[in-house]
């Protein structure tokens, strides 16, 4: 078995020894960046893990390597004799410590660490080419969120506060980490895939990165630009259904004890968008090459606000359900998912978990925010879109929403 402790310092490592590689490489530094800086944490993790079975000297001596090996670097680059990087000998140096780890550890351990080195070694351009590929605006994003949930998370206090004992800091900031850092990861692919997307992948990002922004950008394009309402309402319901996805997974990673009761009719409504975005799909007429600029997912101040959002839809439903009865939260749960489907989802997966409300009711509620949410943005195409463009989405957000109301009215497995 593998010893979850350990696991856990070894993964950090190498996400600090990734975030910090990043911001080097992309400032060009010619001694360590997005694969050296990893090594030298896991190096260190390692010799650390090591220390404790053989003594302080194996960390000092891990030390004193890494040491030796930056000062040999930086008198090399001055030289100017040769690429000064030293990767091969970190690398060199870590597979040592991966040798001795094995008499003392863990073998399954020692054998992920070692595919980990091979396949850093082995994705050198990949990563330096996606490096070079990211703005200053995009480190900015991935910096914004190493704050959000590195510096900001860690400090906040991990306790409940006000009547009915459900805003807690730390767990509000933590669902503002998990949805940030899933909108953070549709955005980096976003760039990274940008000049090669069509619909398909389009309306895939858009979904990850937020289903109601790619609906008004796609419908603002279509204002001047009438013959691509077709391809606009192909992405608009890719990014609906991945939405619902998104929110089932999120449903289930805050409430995995109620797994079997949430997740199935949340999944049959996936499935039902999932058919119909592939009949709209399999039907269209060309394709696009272009995906609307989405916005920073890691700007501090949406974080702020969809923090403060969070907390206040928790609280909303725990007095709701206190004072007014269960059924007073479907008013709370169409309101919330009129704008953000993820803070009513959030909220109800910790009541749930919690056990401080029926999980029947649980899935209940983040389907019919789902169905405001589809609602809301049904509007917004006829707002900011074109006659053609709201029909087609009218026609398959409609059926969407039919198909939402037969489960909240008849899912009885």
């Amino acid at each position: 078995m593998i010893n979850n402790t350990t696991l856990e310092i070894l993964a950090v490592a190498f996400g600090l020894g990734l975030l910090v590689g990043l911001q080097r490489e992309k400032a060009a530094s010619e001694i360590a960046g997005i694969r050296t800086f990893p090594l030298i944490t896991l190096s260190g993790a390692l010799t650390g893990l090591l220390a404790q079975s053989f003594g302080g000297w194996v960390l000092a001596a891990g030390l004193l390597a890494i040491a030796a090996m930056l000062i040999s670097s930086s008198i090399i680059k001055q030289s100017k004799q040769y690429d000064a990087g030293i990767t091969t000998e970190v690398a060199a140096l870590l597979m040592y410590g991966v040798g001795a780890y094995l008499t003392v550890g863990n073998m399954t351990m020692a054998i992920v660490i070692g595919g980990v080195v091979a396949i850093l070694l082995q994705m050198k351009e990949p990563l330096h080419e996606f490096v070079h590929k990211m703005g200053e605006h995009d480190i900015l994003a991935v910096m914004r969120f190493a704050a959000i949930a590195l510096v900001i998370l860690p400090i906040l206090p991990n306790q409940t506060y006000g009547p009915f004992n459900v805003i807690n800091p730390y767990d509000i900031w933590r669902m503002v980490v998990l949805i940030v850092g899933i909108s953070l990861m549709g955005y980096v692919a976003y760039k990274i895939f940008k000049e090669k997307a069509g619909t398909l992948l389009a309306g895939l990002l858009g979904g990850l990165i937020s289903s109601t922004a790619t609906t008004v950008s796609y419908a603002r394009n279509t204002k001047n630009s009438p013959e691509s309402s077709s391809l606009a309402a192909i992405a608009i319901m890719l990014a609906s259904t991945v939405s619902t996805l998104r929110v089932t997974i999120a449903f289930a990673v805050v409430s995995p004890t109620a797994i079997k009761q949430l997740a199935p009719p949340l999944l049959v409504m996936f499935a039902l968008m999932v058919v119909i975005s592939a009949v709209i799909y399999f039907q269209r007429s060309g394709d696009s090459k272009t995906i609307p600029e989405p916005e920073n997912p890691a700007e501090l101040m949406s974080a702020i606000v969809f923090g403060g959002l969070y907390g206040l839809v928790i609280f909303a439903v725990a007095a709701a359900k206190e004072l007014l009865g269960e059924n007073s939260l479907y008013v709370i749960a169409m309101i919330s998912g009129l704008t953000d489907v993820d803070a009513i989802t959030l909220s109800t997966g910790r009541l749930v978990e919690q056990l401080r409300l029926d999980p029947a009711t649980g899935w209940r509620l983040v389907l019919t925010a789902i169905m405001a949410n589809l609602a809301f943005k049904a509007g917004a195409v006829a707002v900011l879109g074109n006659r053609q463009l709201f029909y087609k989405v009218a026609l398959t957000f409609g059926i969407s929403f039919i198909g939402g109301l037969l489960l909240l009215f008849f899912w009885r497995f």
